[in-house]
């Protein structure tokens, strides 16, 4: 505890550790020894790819391994407790009280049953930090920092009852109930739209330097840990690469890897000629108005999508992009208007659409591990809809999922017979492309592809639809909340809130001013490679 950072004591630290995983009965290291030093205050941000081994060393700080992983070496000392050698009961004491945890999802870490009170209560009164009625009145005074609405009634709601965005802060406040010495975010603010990122990374910077909280942030957004961190270690494959303070990290990266982090999101779509005004939209969205139950979500809602063209549709939460598609795919008949495919109406419900309708329109779906179903191999994901549509069976069908492999760029040989827990992220994001293109569609809907993945796998993704696009003449409606993807795949953008589109055009108009004030404030909150960017920011919207 001798070695101080600002006068700052060691908090953590690991020497040399290893982790295993387990395949088939067969162990193999997963973490090739890592050294970290946190202090007492500090933030260090954990990037790299998927497979890079972030979350696995975030959760070893609190002497914590997921099923079918094992620490198999080294030594991980948290406040001079060796958490190797800790008992199961000192580190159940720890978690929780000491050292918290804030998930990627917080919708599916709270329990459903139980109102967001109760849940935040249970760690200090189990603890026995503090009683029930003390508990809820901290309760309230964090939400009121974590600047949620309403924070003296928000606790009594379900987790369902708020949105995704106020649902990460609380869960951020809950982390912080028994006020822990650490805490380790792991890509808490991923799946979030920017406008909502903006207020989630506000408030836990916040809360992190008023309660003096050291802290492990795992992302794979290099502008988000650009804010966030004081350190950052780059990790790839388990080993670790680099290490440095953020602006020495962001200002002359010494190693090619990291450069080559640095570098990502090169690719930018070839600009495409005019649409010749007589050319019929493969699909046209007109004068949607649409919901559920009594409530209208969408309203008078146009747009057209072209062959060989990308519409990203982009909002924050709640503005009606997925509704929208709910719309155009059938699920969701809409009140008034009408879905039009190469200029002729389809039928508002799916269950009244011809096979063939049904075959020209296909999703991929934000998250492919859900999408793919965990017990069928790879030749029956990608086979069924080349059966159902195109009817080919035997060898017609083989060698079609052999070519559709091929195309996205996954060795047939190696992949046809895998199951989807032996692929990559990336990896089953291409397959739920494979499965798309299996009914060879006119148009695609991308629903939030890239959101999930790390830059270097997302800019792989989006590169591969750039080329099949071309290839096959598609037509794509990409939905996202990330204005990074547009400018790197989009021909035109619409921009929705509330179920409206405030505004709409090519991309080379809509990047630039004058804007409509939301589009405005969506483009304003894209984080930057700077590390004075939020408090900039957010200095200039207070005075604003």
């Amino acid at each position: 505890m001798t070695e101080q950072n600002n006068g700052k004591p060691v908090l953590l630290t690991m020497k040399g550790l290893r982790i295993e995983g387990r395949s088939d009965e067969t162990w193999s290291e997963i973490v090739h020894g890592i050294d970290l030093t946190l202090h007492k205050g500090e933030v260090l941000g954990l990037i790299g790819e998927s497979g890079a081994g972030k979350s696995t060393v975030g959760l070893a700080a609190m002497g914590f391994t997921r099923d079918g992983c094992r620490i198999s070496g080294g030594e991980i000392v948290f406040d001079g407790i060796d958490l190797m050698k800790a008992s199961e009961a000192t580190k159940r004491d720890l978690r929780g009280k000491r050292i918290a945890y804030v998930a990627q999802s917080a919708a599916a870490s709270f329990n459903p049953a139980h109102k967001l009170m109760d849940q935040y209560c249970e760690a200090p009164v189990q603890h026995g930090v503090m009683g029930r009625n003390e508990a809820e009145s901290d309760a309230v005074d964090l939400y009121r920092r974590m600047q949620l609405p309403e924070p003296d009634v928000i606790g009594f709601r379900y987790p369902h009852q708020v949105s995704g965005g106020q649902l990460q802060r609380a869960m951020t406040a809950m982390a912080m109930a028994c006020r822990p010495d650490l805490i380790i975010f792991d890509e808490p603010t991923t799946a979030l739209d920017v406008t909502t990122q903006i207020e989630v990374l506000a408030a836990i910077r916040n809360i992190v330097e008023q309660f003096d909280t050291a802290a492990i942030y795992i992302t794979h957004d290099l502008a988000v840990v650009a804010q966030m961190a004081d350190r950052i270690k780059v990790l790839l494959k388990g080993d670790e690469v680099e290490e440095a303070d953020t602006r020495s990290m962001l200002s002359a990266p010494k190693e090619d890897y990291t450069k080559s982090l640095w570098a990502v999101r090169s690719h930018a779509r070839a600009e495409q000629p005019p649409v010749a005004a007589d050319k019929t939209p493969v699909v046209s969205v007109k004068n949607i108005t649409a919901g559920y139950g009594a409530v209208d979500v969408l309203m008078n809602v146009n747009f057209d999508i072209h062959e060989r063209r990308t519409v990203a549709v982009v909002g924050e939460s709640g503005s009606g992009k997925s509704t929208t598609a709910r719309v155009i795919t059938g699920l969701l008949p809409p009140r008034q208007g009408e879905i039009l495919f190469d200029g002729k109406v389809l039928p508002p419900d799916y269950r009244r659409r011809t096979r063939d309708q049904l075959r020209q329109a296909q999703m991929i779906y934000q998250m492919a591990d859900t999408a793919l179903n965990p017990k069928l191999r790879i030749r029956e994901l990608i086979g069924r809809p080349a059966q159902m549509y195109l009817g080919l069976q035997g060898k017609a069908l083989t060698d079609r999922i052999r070519n559709l492999l091929d195309l996205i760029e996954l060795e047939p040989d190696d992949y046809i017979d895998r199951l989807p827990a032996e692929l990559s992220g990336g990896q089953k994001q291409r397959i739920g492309i494979a499965r798309a293109l299996a009914a060879e569609p006119k148009f695609i809907i991308c629903d939030e592809v890239t959101s999930a993945l790390d830059q270097l796998v997302a800019e792989g993704i989006l590169k591969l639809l750039d080329k099949l696009q071309t290839e096959f003449d598609l037509a794509y409606m990409f939905i996202t909340h990330d204005l990074a993807t547009v400018k790197a795949i989009a021909d035109e953008v619409v921009v929705m809130k509330e179920g409206r589109v405030v505004e709409q055009g090519p991309k080379s108009e809509m990047f630039q001013p004058p804007h409509d004030p939301y589009t405005e404030l969506l483009l304003s909150s894209v984080p930057e490679m700077d590390p004075d960017w939020l408090t900039d920011l957010l200095r200039e919207r207070e005075s604003g």
